[in-house]
């Protein structure tokens, strides 16, 4: 798959919607024509769709784009450490009952270890940018933001554990924990995309 390709489909995994080719085209700085092609690439692949039309003010309604189950699953997903602390350590435990608390826990033992490799994060700012950060180099695909009100934010359009979440939404938990200690943060999670949402969006509230 070329790098073009690859963008393309970044794009449509940050729109549930889907998107136009219009939109693609703005996003990938490339021709209206080049996108289609990549588009009739990936159609035959099986990995986007041809989605839902939308009215273009007048004109002829406009042809949306989306991933597929295939597509969504092509996402980097880096399972690997993560899922092998989980498995290791809840392995330790069978039989526990409080699950999310015990994700929890886990998400904070790897928060602790990250932040061991970043000595020099003092502000409440800097934490949660570096974890943002983190986050997106394990497939993430995460970005921080501020609420009008200041409060900072993460949101994360590709869970690298989608598929175990639909099962049971107590691993979530291990996302909680990470984020709660790294940035000594109270989180709320106010959208999930297991439940519906289009990102996994989280609000970090300094704790002192």
């Amino acid at each position: 798959m070329g790098e073009r390709q690859k963008q393309l489909l970044k794009l449509l995994r940050g729109s549930k919607p889907g998107l136009s080719v219009d939109e693609l085209s703005k996003g990938l700085e490339i021709t209206r024509n080049a996108v289609r092609q990549h588009l009739a690439s990936l159609e035959a692949a099986g990995l986007i769709a041809a989605g839902p039309t939308r009215p273009s003010g007048g004109g002829r309604p406009q042809q949306l784009y989306i991933l597929t189950e295939l597509g969504k699953e092509m996402s980097p997903r880096q399972y690997s450490w993560l899922a092998q602390l989980v498995v290791a350590s809840v392995g330790r435990e069978e039989g526990v009952e409080d699950m999310g608390k015990r994700m929890k826990e886990i998400g904070a033992n790897v928060a602790h270890q990250i932040r061991n490799q970043y000595p020099g994060l003092t502000t409440h700012k800097e934490k949660v940018e570096k974890l943002a950060e983190v986050m997106d180099q394990l497939g993430y695909n995460a970005r921080n933001a501020m609420l009008p009100g200041g409060e900072a934010v993460i949101e994360a359009d590709n869970c690298v554990f989608h598929t175990m979440a639909k099962k049971d939404l107590e691993i979530c938990y291990l996302d909680r924990g990470l984020m709660e200690t790294f940035t000594d943060s109270k989180v709320e999670q106010n959208e999930c995309m297991v439940r519906g949402g289009n990102v996994c969006r989280f609000k970090l509230k300094p704790k002192d």
